[in-house]
């Protein structure tokens, strides 16, 4: 799969998102400033392409253009945050818009939703001999199919798109059973339990206390 460019002049935000985005299975390019960012742009494609608007020699708008101009789809991550910008970003083409601060956990989540809509999904997830093919939604262990039920498969693929961070169990009853107010952890944690066995993963998914869960990263596993 071919890389995702970072168009970004804050260097800690433009760390976050590739730190994020490595961590999902994904490969990065940074690019701190519009003008560098069209080069790369000019020499190389791009899987997708995540921009800041208000960019040092050429802004986020002009990038899009180039970017459309070759078929690469665009993430507007960036502070403007009025609903004229959104509706801006989105006529000129950019395939969604995020605004600063946002959760890492989105990111990846809009990055999955774009790569999906425009046919180029196709990571595979690694982890502890488990692979996880999102689009053919299947998981193999050493070789072997692994059946799992479609929220355990869904658990699985966020686990193992965001190996070594530790996600929040509302965030990912949310992500699995919706918006309910009646939030109950108990389903969440039948379904952890279940993909442990399924896998051998007694030590590799950890429970961090009173907050949620994390796939340990492959040097941290006992």
């Amino acid at each position: 799969m071919r890389p995702i460019l970072i168009a970004e002049d804050e260097h800690p935000i433009a760390d976050l998102i590739e730190l994020t985005l490595t961590g999902a299975g994904y490969t990065c390019e940074q690019a701190n400033d519009g003008e560098t960012a069209a080069d790369l742009i000019a020499e190389r494609d791009y899987e997708l392409a995540i921009l800041d608007i208000m960019l040092p020699k050429v802004d986020g708008y002009e990038l899009l253009g180039y970017l459309r101009s070759v078929g690469t789809p665009v993430i507007f991550v960036t502070a403007k945050t009025t609903l004229n910008d959104r509706v801006r970003g989105l006529r000129l083409g950019a395939d969604d818009y995020l605004t600063k601060p946002f959760e890492p956990l989105e990111l990846v989540a809009r990055v999955e939703s774009v790569l999906r809509r425009t046919g180029r999904s196709n990571v595979i997830l690694q982890a502890f001999g488990v692979s996880l093919d999102p689009a053919a939604r299947t998981v193999e262990q050493n070789g072997k199919p692994v059946h799992l039920s479609p929220r355990e498969f869904e658990l699985l693929e966020l686990l193992m798109r965001n190996r070594g961070m530790t996600l929040y169990r509302e965030v990912l009853y949310e992500r699995l059973w919706g918006d309910d107010e009646d939030f109950d952890t108990r389903p969440l944690d039948l379904c952890i339990t279940r993909l442990r066995k399924k896998l051998g993963w007694k030590h590799e998914i950890c429970t961090v206390f009173r907050v949620g869960y994390r796939l340990e990263k492959e040097e941290t596993a006992p």
